[in-house]
């Protein structure tokens, strides 16, 4: 992919931790001809054009490779001298969003056929610098992600990025053996830059009379061998501590639009920012300072009661602290964050603050699918889910795009569907199963297992065996989007491998008993029953024996997965409901307990372990007396008939696909609006839970887009593979509904209204798809042309 550029990093940094370097490169330009600079690293990069902000990646890769982008420059050159600049964080630390691998970058840059300049190259290099505005020895962001931001600046640190200027002394680089390197292949974002709606409230604070303990996060008590980072001891400074040990003394709630205005600030004082929705992107700011000066950015997704923010709401340090000089800055993180405050406090020194905005960092194709009805909360909904998928599906399917920004298994089952029906593509996912196809093994898990995120580190070992199974049951549709049949085949030995895994736990009656590592059903009741034989992890397991035997025509797998669901049957149902768990006995008698949760039953009826055919009257009970608001006052309280009730996922997201498949379209819609209304509402995009004590931007929670396309609009089904496309016209409650789905080959247009007795309806498809409709509307059906 390089022509002629090597990996390089400062020399004897490359396992350093939190080490900043920037490379730079002076060539002449034709700014007629086309251009571009390849690059990768390890960790991230961002990239700049003659001082205008360009780029950032690279694309998620698994260990040991690197994905390659490549970024027009044409658009950034003038005649004469220009200049590239990227800068590149080396983390060095296990986390779930980026890899412990030694540090480097390599990148070079090309015109009309010709290399310009190339990291390594003897007769055009690049200048390398170790960048010394960072602070390296910080706390970490949070568990799951490297290194808070913290700066020391000075007016002219930039200076660089467009001149000869030097910020450091020149570094030697050392140049490595030659990466692995894949092809991107997802699409590039847009950068976007989001300006903040309003300016709620400015204010005062002081440290605080009685501070609280200070915040001791496993991301800061946790540090050692197997969690990496810099100890306690050992740090430069610590934002949260500063920041814990203050209180707010004064409001000033004059809420007012923000047009770019200047927001004078001294120390002691504060301001807070408020963007339109909830968004995730780099924060930037332009101040100006007129002496000596520390300030500090929060921000979170939501407001506290009291209208302020909680920076550790999440669980991570939601803080930038920046020290300069006096001076004008235009300051902008190098990480992205989710947020929909920000606030902005002067420490030390003064603030003019002149500007502010969100460089958004999202899946830029995420917009080609539309959908309009005549219930403005569902296109509200509808749009929130666009909103939560685009922010976690940059380069991988993410859990969220805050704390984590984890590839998560049962996750990405979800938001795949999403990717496929909003963009018309399986991109991500296709990379997605490449990442976990090409390592040769998967280090501090067992044989056999999966990781349950990836790319990740999982050094603590800890792995969650249900996920594995979701991975097979993802495979299976991946197939049916039309996912290339060469990764299917790739990963075959992993398949073939994870259910040798799983035989060691299978018991006398062959099902998985005394699973290893985190059980993980869902957040409720129901993970407190996965010891012994857990039922819910059964069904699920016959569900991925099942898929894999269609995926790769072994019929072993398809009888051993009729067995496991015969034998759950006879054991877990009691009558009224399926039981959660088995456990052994002192004499070493399995003793099946009465454990109920309202996601087991859930497992049971999407896994086909029984049906409404089988036992109509539990499933009656299970589509009438459940649902998601009956738990809204208290989530973990046994109550009808003491069946402990679900959480959003997976237990909700399981509901909404049974209510599909029975037609109950119209009761479909009514718990969607009850459930997701508010969110889309507050923040504009979906939650973690039905309550903000966790990520209020999950990306599985877009799959409810998918609910919309098909109970809502009628999008019944496509499959690519097969090239069949089923409409489906249901009475479920709306006057009219219309959207566009898109495909490889064009978009599916449907609209359709109700007038008396008929529903008028116009459909387009791209030629070549097979056409089935459904009538279970009691309508006649007209179409126009």
């Amino acid at each position: 992919m390089f022509q002629e550029a090597r990996p390089i990093w400062p020399t004897g940094l490359s396992e350093a931790m939190n080490v900043t370097s920037g490379i730079r490169a002076r060539f002449q330009a034709d700014p007629r001809t086309p251009a571009l600079v390849r690059v990768t690293a390890s960790s991230r990069y961002r990239l700049y054009v003659n001082g205008l902000f360009c780029g950032h990646g690279p694309a998620t890769g698994p260990h040991g490779y690197y994905r390659v982008d490549e970024w027009e420059l044409t658009p950034y050159l003038s005649g004469g001298a220009n200049y590239v600049a990227i800068e590149t964080a080396g983390y060095n630390v296990n986390s779930f969003y980026t890899l412990d691998e030694p540090s480097f970058v390599q990148a070079e840059i090309e015109q009309g056929g010709r290399i310009a300049a190339a990291t390594g190259s003897a007769s055009q290099p690049f200048d390398v610098f170790v960048l010394p505005e960072r602070v390296r020895r910080v706390q970490r962001y949070s568990f799951q992600r490297a290194f808070l931001e913290a700066y020391a600046l000075s007016p002219d640190v930039h200076d660089w990025r467009t001149s000869d200027a030097q910020p450091a002394s020149p570094a030697q680089a050392d140049a490595f053996a030659e990466k692995r390197l894949l092809t991107r292949r997802v699409s590039y974002p847009r950068f976007a830059v989001a300006a903040p709606r309003t300016v709620p409230a400015t204010g005062t604070f002081a440290k605080a009379a009685v501070p609280p303990p200070p915040w001791r996060d496993r991301s800061i008590a946790g540090v050692g061998p197997d969690f990496k980072g810099f100890p306690l001891e050992g740090l430069a400074l610590v934002p949260t501590d500063e920041l814990g040990g203050l209180a707010m003394t004064g409001w000033n709630r004059n809420d007012r639009r923000y047009e770019g205005q200047a927001l004078r600030l001294r120390a002691g004082e504060t301001a807070l920012l408020a963007f339109d929705r909830d968004l995730t992107g780099f924060i930037g700011t332009e101040f100006t300072v007129s002496a000596k000066s520390r300030i500090a950015l929060t921000f979170d997704e939501i407001l506290t009661e009291d209208g302020d923010v909680d920076h550790l709401r999440l669980g991570c340090a939601n803080v930038i602290h920046i020290a300069c000089e006096p001076g004008t800055y235009a300051f902008e993180s190098f990480e992205p964050y989710t947020l929909q405050y920000l606030k902005v406090l002067v420490l030390e020194g003064d603030c003019r603050l002149t500007g502010c905005g969100i460089r958004e960092y999202a899946n830029p194709d995420a917009d080609r699918g539309t959908f309009s009805s005549s219930d403005e909360g569902l296109n509200a909904i509808f749009e929130a889910a666009r909103e939560s998928f685009r922010q976690n599906a940059v380069d991988v399917f993410m859990d969220c795009p805050s704390r984590e920004r984890a590839g998560w298994l049962c996750d990405s089952f979800f938001t795949a569907r999403v990717e496929a029906d909003l963009t018309g593509l399986s991109v991500i996912e296709r990379n997605f199963f490449e990442n976990y196809a090409l390592p040769e093994s998967f280090a501090y898990l067992p044989e056999g297992m999966l990781p349950m995120c990836y790319p990740a580190d999982h050094n603590d070992g800890i792995f969650i065996p249900n996920w594995s199974l979701w991975f097979v049951l993802q495979l299976e549709e991946f197939r049916d989007r039309g996912g290339d049949e060469a990764t299917i085949e790739a990963l075959r030995p992993r398949v073939e491998a994870l259910f040798r895994y799983f035989e060691g736990f299978r018991n006398e009656f062959g099902l998985l008993e005394n699973l290893e590592s985190w059980v993980f059903i869902e957040w409720s009741k129901a993970n407190d029953f996965t010891g012994g034989i857990n039922y819910p992890t059964n069904m699920l397991y016959a569900a991925a024996l099942e898929a894999a035997g269609r995926i790769y025509g072994a019929e072993a797998y398809v009888e051993e997965a009729a067995y496991v669901k015969q034998t759950v049957r006879e054991h877990a149902f009691d009558g009224s409901f399926f039981v959660d768990q088995a456990i052994e006995d002192e004499q070493g008698e399995i003793e099946i307990t009465d454990h109920r949760t309202e996601v087991c039953q859930y497992y049971a009826a999407y896994f086909g372990i029984a049906d409404a055919t089988e036992l109509p009257v539990w499933f009656d009970s299970l589509m009438r007396d459940f649902s998601p608001s009956r738990d809204k006052d208290a989530p973990f309280v046994a109550d009808i008939g003491g069946i402990h009730p679900a959480n959003a996922f997976v237990g909700y997201y399981l509901r909404m696909e049974l209510l599909s498949r029975q037609g109950l379209s119209a009761q479909l819609l009514a718990e969607i609006n009850a459930f997701f209304g508010k969110m889309a509402q507050r923040t504009g995009t979906l939650w973690e839970h039905n309550r903000t004590e966790a990520s209020c931007n999950h990306g599985f929670a877009s799959h409810v887009a998918r609910a919309l396309y098909r109970d809502a609009l009628g999008i019944k089904s496509l499959s690519r593979k097969r090239g069949t496309l089923t409409v489906a016209f249901a009475d479920n409650g709306l006057a009219s509904c219309s959207g566009t789905m898109p495909t490889p080959d064009g978009d599916i247009a449907l609209g359709w209204r109700v007038e008396g007795e008929a529903i008028h309806y116009r459909l387009s498809a791209p030629p070549g798809l097979t056409v089935e409709i459904e009538n279970c509307s009691g309508k006649t059906l007209v179409r126009e042309r």
